[in-house]
C-alpha cells in the first residue's frame, strides 16, 4: 500500500504542475515588443554596460546571512514549545548554537565578514 501511494503522489504532483504551467501559457497576455527586452534596473534603463562583475565576497556574505536568517526559522518554534518539552530541548539549542556559533567562528576567521 506504501509505494503505490507514494507512486501515485508523485504522478498527481507531476500532472499538476505541468497542468498548470500549460494553462497558464495557453490563457496568459502574449506581447513582443522591443521595449519588453531593454535592460533595466530599479525602473531605470541603465547606462553602460549591464554586464558588471560583482565580487565573490558579496555573495559569501549573502549566504552567511541566510544561514543566519534561517537560524531564527529553528529558534522561534523551539522556543514557543520550550516549557512543555523541558531541559533536554535546552541541551539540544544549546549544541545547535554552538554548531552556529562555531560556523560564525570559521567565516571570521576566513575574512568573510569583511565588508571591502
Amino acid at each position: 500500500m506504501g509505494s503505490e501511494a507514494i507512486i501515485v503522489f508523485f504522478i498527481a504532483g507531476v500532472v499538476m504542475v505541468a497542468g498548470a504551467n500549460f494553462l497558464s501559457n495557453l490563457i496568459s497576455h502574449k506581447s513582443d515588443n522591443p521595449q519588453k527586452r531593454e535592460p533595466y534596473e530599479s525602473g531605470m534603463v541603465t547606462k553602460g554596460s549591464t554586464w558588471v562583475q560583482f565580487k565573490v565576497g558579496y555573495y559569501l556574505f549573502a549566504i552567511l546571512f541566510l544561514i543566519f536568517d534561517v537560524e531564527v526559522a529553528f529558534l522561534v518554534p523551539w522556543a514557543v514549545v520550550f516549557g512543555d518539552i523541558g531541559g533536554v530541548a535546552f541541551f539540544e539549542i544549546i549544541i545547535f548554537l554552538v554548531i552556529l556559533g562555531l560556523g560564525l567562528l570559521y567565516a571570521w576567521k576566513k575574512g568573510a565578514l569583511k565588508w571591502e
